[in-house]
């Protein structure tokens, strides 16, 4: 029996050393392993023997800073299949792992998981790069390394390098060696271009190597050596290259040593001549700007960020060398001595490129916010739009808001995640409406100042196409995309019914003035007429709608404005209530358990976060600011598209203007999704739906009395009677705590559905 124990200890033990070695990589990155996962019920009964196998956030899942405890094997091990029946698993309290690298990210995985906060995705902290998979490690490489090639070097990404990049910088270059020719002196530097145009043209399978006057090993025992990659320091050389002798018992190879001042007084020499400066002056700067113009294009393409680190690696360290010491090989002809590897590139396209990040900030958002700039400059500028159209400068503002959302979501992960419970609390409360509060003030003040009503309607139409969104879109996406990887994903259906709830009070109360302005309002109609002649007969009437403000100001006044007061009171405290009610007393629907002790797990107790909590304050606040400029420009250049565009203002509410500004947090749900873990990508839209309804309309009808925009809380049958019946079906999906493909589509199908409605419906009063 002991020995059966210590048999299983060590399987466990090794399937522990071996889950952490891949911990961050299978929870974090979406790379394709190859195994397949089950279902969640499968897991569970295959963890009662290795828990380190249970990879997957569970539903009802305590998340541990370190190992695995589960909870619901301690005393049941052996009755596994009682675990497994459809109704234990609503009932047990069962733990898994979120492997966290360091507590940081534990606090804001955590965070992630509690009710009130922004659900973040991307990492805070810096990950070590040799914890990474290959894969990723690929996309940080410096291209100086030579490794085994895999795969055909003729495929569409580097034919799309040669058609839209090689040609013409390679054409530079045969100009420069003319040039270079032409001037006698410069006749080395010349033939060192036309080496790199052939190079340039296709680059793919060669490698640039530096040779070394330092020291040479001429490997009698091993001829066929592997090139090194490139050092920096020419001064730590010869012990670089004696620490990498291979350590076989054989005799090792025998170096003949060059003087060892060599290096120095060539370098010296090679900037004192006269060919370097007029290489310098005639060559090197139009070469320049030719690799800078083909690094921005690469750059801003993201998948052939490849091609812009050769370009960058050309002109600051190959184009800077003495042309004498740059050779072009075949990497499949090495020479038989070890020499400097300057750039060696096997592909010019590479799809994982997405994942790619600059002081952990995702290159997509880095790239937008050139758009950002361009937007403000076009925008205040050219103030009579004569350079750039209405429509174009609409369009750049709305994308522009897209990564400066993004910014602004990782400035509240990264403070929350480096802050106690309060601050986290407080930070998303302020923050994480700030972008959709600022347009939508922006647009109210627009139509204050223009005397148009048709603002107002067009943030009713936003306010209600967020929340539609919210409720169908994002969680029916998030259902197809997760169910076609697992097919079947299960989430806690106590916590969602904790957010259903919220969301039937929320919207009862969002609607309850529009109800009672039904109920005891007056019917206003813009013109009726009687074709008959008789008084009696039946009169047909165009445009009615109930306008309490105008038409009725004593029901208007004395009852209905009163309830809206009452409400923006009532669905603010609800909001209160509900984060005492998940966070504090009855946190254990959430099970969230964050753990240090104990641990086998090698943890990283000093994190290096990018953001620290002071910049990632000035990012939010500078980021808030130029979201505040891109909503007036956009509000400024929607008069064209609301006067004259042929769709209804209210589809150009519920679909641009609504789900613009969530795109980031469309990607964080899907990403989580894929990560198998649906609950989060719920309460990424019920978060947003809640918050909308709870805090964001509420906070209007506050700036509203503070400073008469005219908001009126009143609602068009249109946006009542879709949002009822799109919560009453989410509802519905949400009850059994099991999604799949089919349920993510319905709720999409339906989203267009009413999307129909709207593009079909009618302008909107006042536009």
């Amino acid at each position: 029996m002991s020995h059966a124990k210590h048999t299983l200890s060590t399987d466990v033990e090794s399937l522990r050393r071996r889950s952490t070695t891949d911990s961050s990589e299978l929870l974090w990155d979406h790379e394709h392993r190859g195994h397949h996962r089950g279902s969640q019920c499968d897991r569970l009964c295959a963890a009662s023997t290795h828990p380190e196998m249970l990879d997957t956030p569970s539903p009802c899942a305590s998340h541990h800073f370190g190992i695995f405890t589960p909870k619901c094997l301690s005393t049941h091990r052996l009755s596994v299949p009682s675990w497994c029946a459809e109704d234990a698993w609503q009932e047990a309290s069962c733990r898994t792992t979120i492997r966290a690298e360091n507590e940081v990210e534990a606090h804001k995985l955590a965070n992630n998981y509690k009710f009130g906060f922004r659900k973040w995705k991307s990492h805070v902290t810096e990950r070590p790069i040799e914890d990474r998979s290959d894969i990723v490690k690929e996309l940080y490489s410096e291209l100086n390394f030579i490794k085994p090639q895999t795969g055909s070097l003729l495929n569409a990404g580097n034919v799309f390098y040669a058609i839209f990049f090689g040609w013409w910088i390679s054409l530079f270059y045969f100009l420069v060696s003319l040039l270079m020719f032409c001037t006698i002196i410069g006749i080395p530097y010349g033939k060192l271009c036309w080496k790199l145009s052939g190079y340039l043209l296709w680059p793919f399978g060669k490698a640039l190597q530096k040779t070394s006057s330092l020291v040479r090993k001429c490997c009698i025992k091993f001829p066929n050596c592997e090139a090194i990659p490139e050092e920096a320091d020419e001064v730590n050389q010869s012990a670089d290259l004696k620490e990498s002798t291979p350590l076989l018992l054989s005799p090792p190879p025998v170096p003949v040593d060059a003087p060892i001042n060599a290096p120095y007084s060539k370098k010296i020499r090679y900037w004192c001549r006269v060919s370097t400066y007029v290489w310098l002056v005639m060559g090197y700067v139009p070469l320049v700007i030719v690799h800078v113009l083909a690094c921005i294009l690469s750059w801003i393409l993201v998948f052939t960020i490849p091609v812009s680190k050769m370009n960058a690696r050309m002109f600051t360290t190959i184009l800077l060398l003495p042309p004498e010491e740059i050779q072009v090989r075949p990497v499949k002809k090495l020479p038989g001595c070890e020499t400097r590897v300057l750039l060696c590139c096997y592909r010019a396209v590479n799809w994982n490129y997405y994942k790619y990040t600059v002081d952990g900030i995702n290159v997509f958002a880095v790239n937008l916010l050139s758009l950002v700039i361009v937007t403000l400059v076009i925008g205040y500028v050219d103030r009579d739009n004569s350079l750039v159209r209405s429509e174009v400068k609409f369009a750049t503002a709305v994308t522009s808001i897209i990564p400066l959302s993004y910014y602004i979501g990782m400035g509240i992960a990264s403070i929350s995640a480096q802050s106690n419970f309060a601050v986290g609390a407080v930070v998303n409360a302020t923050f994480g409406s700030i972008t959709e509060m600022t347009f939508y003030i922006t647009a109210l003040l627009q139509g204050h100042r223009a005397g148009s009503k048709c603002y107002g309607e067009i943030v009713k139409a936003a306010l209600t196409g967020t929340l539609l969104g919210c409720i169908l879109f994002v969680p029916g996406l998030c259902m197809i995309i997760g169910g076609c990887k697992h097919r079947e994903q299960r989430f806690n259906s106590r916590s969602a019914g904790v957010s259903s709830a919220l969301l039937f009070i929320s919207v009862g109360g969002v609607f309850a003035p529009t109800l009672f302005s039904k109920a005891y309002g007056s019917l206003m109609c813009e013109g009726c007429s009687n074709p008959t002649g008789n008084n009696s007969g039946p009169f047909y009437c165009t445009d009615c709608h109930y306008d309490l403000s105008e038409n009725n100001r004593s029901l208007f006044l004395s009852h209905i404005e009163p309830l809206v007061y009452t409400v923006s009171v009532l669905l603010p405290a609800a909001y209160l209530i509900g984060l005492v009610f998940t966070l504090k007393t009855h946190s254990h629907i959430y099970d969230i358990h964050i753990s240090e002790g104990h641990s086998h797990v090698a943890i990283n107790h000093d994190p290096v976060v990018h953001w620290s909590r002071w910049r990632a304050l000035m990012v939010l606040i500078v980021a808030t600011l130029l979201t505040a400029a891109c909503a007036d420009l956009t509000t400024e250049h929607i008069k064209p598209i609301i006067s004259f565009s042929s769709v209804s203002q209210y589809f150009i509410g519920v679909t641009v203007l609504a789900m613009v500004p969530e795109l980031p947090e469309i990607v964080n749900g899907i990403q989580f999704a894929l990560q198998n873990n649906i609950s989060l990508s719920l309460e990424v839209g019920n978060c947003i739906a809640v918050q909308v309804c709870m805090l964001q309309i509420p906070l209007l009808t506050l700036f509203n009395a503070v400073y008469d925009v005219g908001f009126v809380l009143i609602f068009s049958d249109l946006h009542l009677w879709a949002s009822i019946f799109s919560v009453i079906l989410a509802n519905y999906i949400f009850m059994d705590g099991k999604s799949d493909y089919f349920q993510g589509t319905a709720l999409v199908v339906v989203y267009f559905i009413l999307l129909a409605l709207y593009f079909f419906a009618p302008s909107p009063l006042g536009c």
